[in-house]
């Protein structure tokens, strides 16, 4: 049997999918009411014998798995062509940096392995580094998920999977050893467990309104690690727009300019199919503002676009259509700072049953995000341009009121402050998975001992391994001369 949410996993409602007769569907009365709290424990703890705890610590390489290259190459394929060494050479400067670059990779190895059966809204490219502060629409530092590209309904267990990964994979970056790298993961999934738990008992509009905003996350912190995060948090107040205009702009003839940084930040007058970027901004306009509510749309009249330019972002997302967008107010010192972002397929879609009810895949990432991380951008949006082709998008604020932890290379002292840091991590996601799934359910499936946390931690350090050998074979193929790689200089 499996048990799923509906497509949107919005509504909670429990979908019975197997033979008849089964023990859970026994146990469960479908039909016309929702079961309760003590059912859907029952339930969730009852899948523990389909799929045993244990088996999550298993990574079993598959032995027709796809080539990890040739699947890069593949997304390769529509992005930008003069972008793509620059990805390379990004995702080549560490074993980290490769995780964070290879969702599609990661999904395809973990998308076999058994699952309860039980979705969430899954971000899809969960890891360490996708996390961090932002301001909320009412102005508040908040803690959460802050990269949604990748969502879509899928197993909690996939996230879970590539959290714990990615903290081992960092705990090893920043010079700890196999056991440190064990403790992170561990840590990500005892967080994970206690939460979701915590959150299972929890009001459903509690859940919804919920946030680990400033006093939550400070609170959880040792003296010494909270002055440390009360310092991100300042450095993050000061990330508005201002900070924002004076580091990327100049002023030229009266207007702001954005300053270009080739090939980073590039201003350029035509798109890659050489159409002329006003057109492209016009068509963008008309489509996006389609998907504001109208007090948003009002808001965003007020303003006019000075300036665009491209602007190359993250690790996995080099090389998709990335546009910043510069607006002005009531005068210069008045501006608002967009960016325009290729929404492209999620790589968890090829493994999911879920069908969703819209074709455009920014909205699917503006829906994931709106349902997951509770208090978005108020200016977060989709719509289509064409480009030469048609091209989805999803539109947010740059960089307003940002800050998350820094993860440099070799410095073990972090390893103290990280193990906070990773209890949040396993948190937020609880969260996340609070507000689309069934909580109840998982946390049932969880339990209360270790055992899941310690299936996590062997998985972790398995696919840690795997993320070793996989950053060699890009290496090799640079070697090779197989992929094209940008120098040090051009990457930054």
């Amino acid at each position: 049997m499996t048990v799923t949410a509906t497509p949107e996993g919005t509504d909670g409602r429990l979908v019975e999918a197997g033979a008849a007769g089964n023990d859970i569907a026994t146990l469960l009365d479908y039909i016309g009411r929702r079961p309760s709290l003590q059912e859907r424990l029952a339930a969730g703890k009852a899948l523990r014998s389909r799929v045993p705890r244990a088996e999550h610590a298993k990574h079993q390489v598959a032995a027709n798995r796809p080539d990890p290259i040739g699947i890069l190459e593949a997304q390769n394929s529509t992005r930008v062509a003069k972008l793509v060494p620059v990805r390379f050479a990004r995702m080549l400067a560490s074993p980290f940096a490769f995780l964070r670059g290879s969702a599609a990779v990661m999904a395809a190895d973990i998308a076999p392995a058994p699952t309860t059966g039980i979705h969430v809204q899954a971000c899809g490219d969960m890891h360490v580094a996708n996390f961090g502060l932002f301001g909320s629409a009412e102005r508040n530092l908040v803690f959460a998920i802050n990269d949604f590209d990748e969502t879509y309904p899928g197993a909690w267990e996939w996230d879970l999977k590539r959290l714990a990964a990615s903290a081992a994979v960092a705990a090893r970056f920043v010079g700890g050893d196999k056991d440190a790298a064990a403790d992170a993961a561990r840590a990500i999934a005892r967080s994970y467990r206690k939460n979701i738990r915590r959150y299972a008992e929890a009001p459903y509009l509690g859940i919804w309104y919920e946030r680990i905003d400033e006093a939550a996350v400070l609170s959880a912190m040792s003296p010494k690690v909270r002055r440390r995060a009360a310092r991100v948090m300042d450095k993050a107040r000061a990330k508005g727009h201002m900070a924002m205009l004076d580091r990327l702009t100049e002023e030229s003839q009266g207007e702001r300019r954005i300053v270009e940084e080739l090939p980073l930040i590039v201003r350029e007058t035509h798109t890659e199919a050489r159409i002329p970027i006003a057109v492209a901004i016009n068509s963008f306009l008309q489509s996006y503002t389609d998907s504001l509510s109208y007090d948003r749309r009002h808001l965003l009249s007020r303003y006019r676009i000075v300036d665009v330019a491209r602007k190359v972002v993250g690790v996995g997302s080099v090389g998709t259509e990335c546009w910043i967008v510069l607006m002005v107010g009531l005068d210069n010192d008045d501006p608002l700072f967009l960016q325009v972002k290729e929404a492209a397929p999620s790589v968890l879609a090829p493994y999911s049953p879920a069908v969703l009810p819209y074709e455009n895949e920014g909205r699917r990432i503006v829906v994931g995000q709106r349902m997951i991380q509770g208090s978005p951008d108020i200016f977060l949006g989709w719509g289509t341009v064409r480009v030469g082709r048609n091209m989805d998008f999803f539109v947010r604020q740059l960089a307003d009121l940002k800050g998350g932890v820094k993860f440099v290379e070799g410095e073990r002292e972090t390893l103290s402050s990280l193990a906070e840091y990773w209890s949040l991590c396993g948190w937020a996601l609880a969260l996340a998975h609070a507000k689309s799934g069934d909580a109840a359910m998982i946390a049932g499936y969880c339990g209360k001992s270790e055992e899941l946390d310690d299936a996590f931690a062997r998985f972790a350090l398995a696919y840690a391994k795997q993320t070793d050998q996989d950053h060699d074979a890009l290496d090799r193929a640079r070697r090779s001369g197989r992929i094209r790689v940008a120098t040090s200089e051009v990457v930054k």
